[in-house]
């Protein structure tokens, strides 16, 4: 993205990926000792004060860390991660399970999100625009200490319950318009749902809208989740589309 230095993209980097790692607020003295970046850590405090002041960047009012802002996961993820591509037996697994449901979308539908799920490690959801919802493991969200906090905890299964919140989500904030999508809690504005992150495709078959997709930490494993669900969502399309 335009208006980084080389310096503050590796500082910004760095940042992420140290905090994808252990979800806690990053310090200038934890990049300098663990990632080699060249700079004293007065260099990365200034950088760090920078990238903040532009946007990319917030400070915790309780730590002297810093944490990245959507926009920051936005450029990292665009601009910096390698993404890993599906394992030849996760497609041969995950065809077999969609195929032998293809005549039954509700059947199929609950392959797919329990394949998602297990696929990503996350909780994993997929809508149909007449209500209908399937979503798949829950537990999940418990092994990242962002959904410690009951609030966020009650507030992701209460939309999953709650048709209008479902159909803002995937059909209102997901646009359509690209293969894979990107929502961040603090960019819907809902209560306690700033610790979120969601990867989502939407499509249409059958003369209806689907979208299928992940749910978890702010900080989900970007890197696995978006090619997990870009595949399963181009299979479940292809899938309905050929029954």
């Amino acid at each position: 993205m335009e208006g980084l230095s080389s310096r503050q993209t590796q500082i910004l980097k760095a940042l992420i990926d140290e905090y994808l790692e252990t979800a806690d607020p990053v310090g200038s003295l934890a990049l300098e000792k663990k990632y080699n970046l060249g700079v004293s850590p007065a260099t990365i405090r200034n950088e760090m004060a920078n990238l903040t002041a532009n946007g990319y960047l917030k400070q915790p009012h309780t730590s002297a860390g810093r944490v990245p802002t959507p926009m920051a996961m936005k450029f990292y993820i665009h601009q910096l991660m390698d993404e890993r591509k599906v394992g030849l037996a996760e497609e041969v697994r995950a065809k077999e399970h969609i195929n032998s449901t293809r005549t039954n979308i509700d059947h199929m539908m609950r392959e797919a999100t329990l394949a998602l799920s297990q696929n990503t490690h996350s909780l994993a959801v997929a809508t149909m625009d007449d209500g209908s919802v399937w979503a798949h493991g829950h537990s999940h969200l418990f092994s990242n200490p962002e959904f410690l906090d009951h609030l966020v905890c009650q507030s992701v299964f209460a939309m999953l319950e709650r048709e209008r919140m479902l159909h803002e989500l995937f059909f209102v904030r997901l646009t359509g318009l690209s293969p894979i999508e990107i929502l961040f809690g603090e960019e819907l504005g809902w209560q306690y749902f700033e610790p979120v992150g969601i990867v989502a495709s939407r499509f249409h078959a059958k003369g209806h809208d689907f979208a299928l997709g992940v749910i978890g930490p702010f900080r989900l494993n970007y890197a696995q989740v978006i090619p997990s669900v870009r595949y399963f969502g181009d299979l479940v399309h292809q899938t309905l589309e050929q029954g």
